[in-house]
């Protein structure tokens, strides 16, 4: 059984954003870049599939400042391989990258591909039914667990009002994950360090040159404030003849 997990990093939304001078993307001079959540997940769920039934997990990633270490993590949490991408990736889409490195994932001829479900900087939606398109493979999104049965995965899929749906899908497919099992799990820097001493990555340079099926970004700005909240003040009697007068105001009542 091989389990190939794709991640990337995406801009830390803890820190203060600012926009280039151009006004059309993010300025990336201090962006602090973190592994996607959904991302930790799914390569925790592929962790936890190798670990109950014995499976080969590849980690692949675009290249960008920082993604080293994350892939050694990725090898200190349990992954067997991981394939750093390199291109030009700074003004690329999910369309393009799904295009550009199907062929590769062809080759590799995994059973069963895992991707997070979304990333906060996706303009032209999430990769994984992109990539599903693009390898002619079923997708299911919005997963919350996977067993493996025979040629078959069985997922479980979250819908809204806490109903949960199980699904069995044809192996090989692509899936996106919501959330492990459990949470994605911590390792030491020391283990993390260590790996990096006896472990390698492997490069696989990709052509994303053809950016077609991509919006194009005419400006960015920042929220502007317009009025902030207004704190009624008194006992619980005084407060609601004031929201009765406000809504009377506004044509409510």
């Amino acid at each position: 059984m091989k389990i190939l997990v794709f991640i990337k990093l995406v801009p830390d939304l803890v820190e203060e954003l600012s926009i280039d001078p151009g006004g059309t993307a993010l300025d990336t001079t201090w962006l602090r870049m973190i592994i996607n959540e959904f991302d930790d997940h799914a390569l925790e769920q592929a962790i936890l599939l190798k670990e109950k039934y014995s499976a080969e997990v590849t980690v692949i990633a675009p290249d960008f400042d920082g993604i080293d270490e994350i892939l050694f993590t990725a090898y200190a949490k349990g992954a067997d391989k991981v394939i750093k991408l390199t291109g030009e990736f700074s003004d690329t889409n999910n369309h393009a990258i799904a295009r550009a490195i199907a062929p590769y994932i062809n080759n590799i001829q995994p059973d069963l591909l895992l991707t997070g479900v979304q990333a906060n900087n996706d303009i032209d939606g999430s990769l994984g039914p992109t990539l599903a398109a693009c390898l002619d493979q079923p997708f299911i999104g919005y997963i919350s667990g996977v067993s493996l049965d025979d040629k078959a995965a069985i997922v479980r899929k979250e819908y809204p009002g806490g109903v949960i749906a199980e699904m069995s899908v044809t192996l090989p497919a692509v899936l996106g994950i919501q959330a492990a099992e459990q949470p994605p799990r911590y390792v030491a820097v020391s283990k993390v360090r260590q790996v990096m001493k006896t472990a390698s990555i492997d490069e696989f340079h990709l052509d994303t040159s053809d950016k077609s099926e991509f919006p194009q970004v005419n400006r960015m700005f920042q929220p502007e404030i317009s009025a902030h909240a207004e704190m009624i003040d008194g006992n619980p009697d005084e407060i609601a003849d004031q929201l009765v007068a406000i809504f009377r105001e506004k044509g409510i009542l």
